[in-house]
């Protein structure tokens, strides 16, 4: 478990980054810090392996506060995955890969021998092992990076942006492949990003912030879509503009779920359709709100 407890960080010219912050991020599920440029959400989460210091406040690490931790060895025991992968250009895969745990006194043929694992547990073929970051394409680069992160197989793995510089196609690839290790490797992991759509589909908490890193709202996306907190949340998920409302409609004898703009979402499957009431009385009482990734607005999480 991470906490937050009161942390300020304000940094030498001035600017206030966070202010006052305190929040508890659960053990084995994946927190998203999602909000715009100025909200505090990468300052945030630099803070837990200290490559950046509260000026005042604590954070914990199952109840150890981090401040009496060598900051070296904080970072070697965390993942962290960056924009760009941040893969060194004159190291092959592997030893990017088996950088971290060479540091920690690994032997190398061991190190080698993880790295290559690790290479299957993020889908990537042995053959590129001996390939250099130049000759990966940027979403190879990005699981190369996925992999780095996990190489001395850490409790926490931070997720700075990872995604933000490829493009949509990949992007999506290595969201789902990100849900998959998930589940198989359970680890607490943070997440940044400044799309709310990444958020919710990732996240089992997701953190909302304003300019200065004031919680905006916390909660599942569920939570979140159904009852956002004030305008300011409202307007971040679209629900102000009717963007996360979706609709019943029945085009040539199927029910399909269409949105505010009236572009098809999602089909609703025989044995899902027969649970709902009739498309038209859902569509006039809106009782078929649902969030943009076609899961229940109310209800049960997304994931």
């Amino acid at each position: 478990m991470i906490e937050y407890r009161s942390v300020t960080k304000q940094f030498p010219d001035g600017t206030l980054a966070v202010e006052d912050f305190s929040l508890v991020l659960p053990s084995r599920q994946t927190t998203v810090f999602v909000g715009s440029s100025g909200s505090g959400k990468t300052t945030l989460l630099r803070m837990i392996n200290r490559m950046v210091d509260p000026t005042s406040g604590t954070i914990e690490i199952d109840g150890v506060d981090i401040a009496t931790l060598a900051p070296v060895n904080l970072r070697r025991s965390i993942g962290y995955v960056m924009q760009n992968s941040g893969l060194l250009p004159h190291r092959t895969v592997v030893n990017n890969v088996a950088t971290v745990p060479l540091l920690r006194g690994v032997p190398r043929q061991k190190a080698r021998e993880n790295a290559l694992a690790l290479l299957d547990t993020v889908g990537l073929d042995r053959s590129l092992a001996d390939r250099y970051p130049s000759q990966l394409s940027g979403g190879q680069q990005q699981r190369v990076g996925v992999a780095r992160g996990l190489a001395v197989d850490p409790n926490i793995l931070l997720m700075d942006e990872p995604f933000g510089a490829v493009d949509p196609i990949v992007r999506a690839e290595l969201q789902q492949e990100l849900r998959r290790l998930q589940v198989e490797l359970d680890k607490t992991v943070v997440f940044v990003t400044h799309d709310i759509e990444e958020a919710f589909l990732l996240g089992d908490q997701v953190v909302i912030l304003r300019t200065g890193g004031q919680i905006a709202q916390v909660g599942t996306p569920s939570e979140i879509l159904a009852n956002p907190a004030d305008e300011f949340v409202a307007s971040f998920v679209g629900a102000d503009r009717g963007k996360r409302a979706l609709h019943f409609e029945n085009h040539n004898g199927s029910d399909i779920l269409v949105d505010s703009e009236g572009r098809i979402a999602g089909v609703i499957e025989t044995d899902a359709a027969a649970s709902v009431p009739p498309p038209q009385s859902v569509s006039e009482s809106k009782a078929g709100s649902v969030s943009g990734s076609g899961a229940p607005a109310q209800g049960g999480d997304q994931r």
